[in-house]
């Protein structure tokens, strides 16, 4: 599934609003090492390095238009950030970390019993780990993605559509708090007021949560698969009284410190 750098971009300040929230949260200690996993066009790395200013950073992302996007970045073109392509789901790294970033990113990698405590074991003493990711599947915007690829022409494209497992913050409580001496967790709702109306909630999942359904159709299906989801998205995120529609958007944050 390729992503759009531009098409994420599109919503930055609304998307990186997050990660200036989760990174705040974060016990404050020296950082020398720090990674951000799934760090998209750089934006959470820009806010990572606000926060460190003299950690030794590495960015990574399994898209090579992302990548390129952050590279282009000219806070980020410095000695002290690297930029590189990598899959999270194999990532280890190369020494101890003083904080590892992964913000909006942790949600498409299967098998978060395993994976976070991995990411824990590359910790420092001290060190955190900072996640968000999206806690919205229930929220209209996912429900009728999934209603969409279920009953139209192309339903037998999605016979064996899945995407990996969300889980609550009880989960994350339970797996980490053996492994961390402390272990933060909280969900928040952002109401993101988007001018354009429901044409803007659309541009908005065409950058993340539309993708890997557009990735199943061909070009004519994508086309009518978007009028679909454009009408639904108009009678599901009616306009406020200034015109702009108001997208709520629940995020699970956990940091665990070890």
């Amino acid at each position: 599934m390729a992503w759009s750098a531009t098409q994420y971009s599109l919503f930055e300040d609304e998307r990186t609003r997050a990660v200036r929230d989760l990174l705040a949260a974060v016990p404050p200690r020296s950082v020398r090492h720090a990674t951000d996993l799934g760090c998209g066009p750089g934006n959470s790395t820009e806010v990572l390095l606000q926060r460190h200013p003299d950690a030794q950073v590495t960015a990574l992302d399994s898209d090579a238009d992302m990548i390129d996007k952050a590279r282009q970045r000219p806070r980020l073109s410095i000695p002290r950030v690297r930029c590189e392509i990598a899959d999270i789901a194999g990532w280890t790294a190369q020494e101890p970390q003083d904080l590892i970033l992964a913000n909006a990113s942790l949600q498409w990698v299967p098998e978060h019993g395993n994976l976070y405590p991995h990411l824990v074991r590359q910790l420092s003493e001290g060190g955190s780990l900072a996640v968000q990711t999206p806690d919205n599947l229930d929220e209209p915007a996912h429900r009728q993605l999934r209603e969409i690829a279920s009953r139209g022409p192309w339903a037998a494209k999605f016979a064996d559509f899945s995407l990996p497992p969300r889980h609550n913050a009880g989960f994350y409580y339970d797996l980490l708090s053996p492994l961390c001496a402390r272990v933060d967790v909280w969900r928040t709702t952002y109401h993101h007021p988007l001018a354009g109306g429901a044409e803007a909630v659309v541009e908005w999942f065409k950058g993340s949560a539309l993708r890997p359904y557009l990735a199943r159709l061909d070009e004519g299906e994508q086309t009518d698969f978007l009028q679909l989801y454009l009408q639904a998205m108009q009678h599901d995120y009616p306009a406020a009284s200034d015109g702009k529609v108001l997208l709520p958007f629940p995020r699970l944050f956990v940091v665990a410190t070890r």
